[in-house]
């Protein structure tokens, strides 16, 4: 039951939960209340100490507002309710002196610092600090700290807010910053000079209140104010992580994360961030077509012409890639079974039930992972595959949950209970008494390397059983954006992608770059780089990228997003949708929709859960049989984290980050 008090705030009566912390029943009421060290969904800190307010009848003096909660305040003398005041003389008085203090050995660099426009302490300063400044000393120097290539330092500006630190430890799971020194030695630095070693690092970028801590790719290319801001979703991995995309005319300078307590809080992984350079580079712009074993450049005119006469009274086979829209793979399906062909999306072989949502999706949602006290890993690195996710596991241990896992051990940033690397260990889970887990929320989370081999949907009945046996809820931890909404448009074939591809005359490759397509059959390509899919291809169509075109991107929980274009495609690139549209009518046998408008209503019409965005369908539960599974070990479907897709093979920063990985896997410590 919630324990509610009546308080009093600048003369507003509010009624808020005992638990909540001063500042956070301002909130409530709406009412401002300065801060840099203070953040939600971290630890307190109370350090700054911009968040004071005046607790009438309390202490003598100012009280931090972040670490004081409403339960432990005292009611007046005939229990009148507690009263704060966030606007009187003292506040003002007290507000001002920390600011002055904040300020003492800040330098006087706004202009060229890349916050600006965005910063904490400016917007504070002007707000709540006084007009000079009474400091005329010398001031304090400090060393930067070299993070990486993702971070930039100047710590000089540093305020001691311990955000980073606090971040990097409680949510990333590293260790490498933390805060030396008493007084005006104290500072923010990093164990042994290390960089840090986290797939969340560029976060800190967004909690520095300051410009301290600035996006080192980004560094001195825009301000704020020239940028055009986007709000859309993320492709980088199957989490449908909500971000902002940043363009300066038709460029992307920036991804910036969005708040989303359902998905990615207001976190992103650096992927997801940073690849945005990978936009510019290897981009198809024009139409080739194959002629004496070279691709020439052609007209869309006699592209389309020449993709029509291969495909006709041809057999054809389409493959989806792990970028696509769920509009794109509705009309490539819609095309290739008009023609009698095959359409198949688990180009990774991975073996997903067709039909059966509860088998491809689950039945757990991402937030369940917060409540859960017991987490069962099977086939999967969460840090690697989906590193938002993985915070949430963390976190989740972090309150008390204990977590096992099949699979390759790794460091997951938490720990946890091996049981096993094969298929034995798995076995070896299956009718036991299960015992406190039967009385607690839990959860089992299947990776794709789980499902990928022959064996894959012996494992995946497997692991419903366990989720049966323990009555937990499950998850499918998808690694492609589009599977689950090719999935449910029914881009799939019976026996999967050998059975798609056999026989085919033709295969049209819609974005399939993680897939190796023998020789012999007539290969039609549509994507957005010059990838290995373009490579093999004997006719290309040059395709928009997902921040370029509007489209429906189905989470791993089966969560519905739209995905919103900030900026044009290159050149003469298309849409995907209006590519296979102008491709269906120049075959003889048009696509009902002229527009991406009347393409969302036959979705819809076809498939009616995908017009509830931004909501978790319940997944009717239906058990795959069961089956024997091999005696292999599990292996995860991420090999490397940082090249993934065309897109971040694409980018430079990522080919370093990746270098970086592989070096720091292979250098031993002295000690060692």
């Amino acid at each position: 039951m919630t324990d509610l008090k009546k308080i009093i705030i600048d003369g507003h009566e509010v009624e808020v939960d005992g638990a909540m912390t001063l500042i956070q029943a301002c909130e409530e009421a709406g009412i401002e209340v300065p801060r840099f060290c203070y953040h939600e969904r971290l630890s307190i800190a109370g350090n700054c100490r911009m968040c004071l307010v005046e607790v009438v009848g309390g202490p003598p003096k100012p009280a931090a507002s972040c670490a004081m909660q409403v339960r432990d305040l005292r009611p007046g003398p005939e229990g009148q309710p507690p009263v704060v005041k966030t606007n009187s003389p003292m506040v003002k008085k007290a507000r001002e002196g920390v600011m002055e203090f904040l300020l003492i050995n800040h330098p006087l660099d706004c202009p060229i610092c890349d916050q600006g426009g965005e910063c904490d302490l400016q917007d504070q300063a002007m707000a709540y600090g006084m007009s000079n400044s009474r400091y005329n000393e010398v001031k304090r120097a400090s060393t930067d700290l070299d993070l990486g290539p993702l971070v930039a330092t100047t710590m000089t500006r540093c305020i001691s807010c311990t955000r980073c630190v606090r971040f990097t430890t409680e949510v990333a799971g590293i260790t490498q910053m933390g805060q030396t020194g008493r007084g005006e030695d104290s500072e923010i630095t990093s164990y042994l000079n290390q960089t840090l070693d986290s797939n969340l690092q560029g976060n800190i970028i967004d909690l520095c209140p300051v410009g301290a801590l600035t996006s080192k790719p980004y560094a001195f290319t825009a301000r704020p104010w020239e940028l055009t801001k986007t709000e859309t979703i993320d492709v980088m991995d199957a989490l449908g992580s909500n971000i902002r995309v940043d363009t300066k005319g038709r460029e992307v300078m920036r991804i910036m994360p969005r708040n989303h307590d359902g998905v990615n809080e207001e976190w992103i992984s650096d992927k997801s961030r940073f690849v945005w350079d990978g936009l510019r580079r290897q981009r198809l712009d024009v139409p080739y077509i194959r002629e004496n074993g070279k691709l020439r450049k052609a007209s869309w005119g006699e592209a389309l012409s020449a993709v029509a006469a291969a495909m006709k009274g041809k057999k054809v086979a389409g493959l989806v890639g792990d970028l696509v829209s769920t509009e794109a793979a509705f009309a490539l399906t819609q095309m290739v079974q008009g023609l009698g062909g095959n359409v198949e999306c688990r180009v990774d072989n991975a073996r997903l039930p067709i039909g059966n949502r509860s088998g491809y999706v689950g039945t757990a949602s991402i937030e369940d992972i917060d409540s859960a006290k017991f987490i069962q890993l099977i086939g999967t690195n969460p840090r690697d595959e989906a590193p938002v996710l993985n915070s949430r596991i963390r976190r989740a241990w972090a309150n008390g949950a204990n977590i096992g896992l099949v699979g390759q051990a790794a460091d997951l940033t938490y720990e946890y209970t091996h049981v096993g690397t094969d298929r034995t260990a798995l076995t070896g889970l299956l009718g036991k008494k299960h015992g406190a887990i039967l009385d607690a929320p839990s959860v089992v989370i299947v990776g794709q390397g789980a499902i990928r081999e022959a064996d894959g949907a012996a494992v995946l009945a497997a692991a419903m059983q366990l989720a049966e046996e323990t009555q937990s809820k499950l998850m499918i931890l998808h690694t492609a954006a589009s599977r689950v909404g090719a999935m449910d448009v029914g881009a799939v074939t019976e026996g999967g992608l050998t059975a798609a591809i056999d026989g085919a005359d033709v295969i049209y490759n819609l974005g399939a770059d993680e897939v190796d397509i023998d020789a012999g059959a007539f290969v039609i390509y549509q994507g957005s780089h010059g990838d290995r899919g373009a490579h093999r291809a004997d006719i290309i169509l040059p395709g928009a990228a997902f921040t370029e075109e509007n489209g429906l991107f189905v989470n791993t929980e089966g969560r519905p997003q739209l995905a919103m274009r900030a900026g044009f495609a290159p050149g003469e690139a298309k849409e995907n949708w209006a590519i296979l549209r102008a491709l269906s009518a120049e075959l003889g046998s048009a696509l009902p929709y002229d527009s991406l408008a009347q393409l969302r209503q036959a979705l819809v019409a076809a498939h009616p859960h995908l017009a509830q965005i931004d909501q978790v369908a319940k997944n009717e539960w239906k058990a795959e049989p069961a089956d024997k599974m091999g005696e292999a070990t599990f292996k995860n479907a991420v090999s490397d984290f940082y090249l993934t897709n065309p897109i971040a093979r694409a980018s430079s920063v990522m080919a370093e980050l990746s270098a970086n990985a592989k070096a720091r896997a292979q250098t031993n410590m002295a000690a060692e």
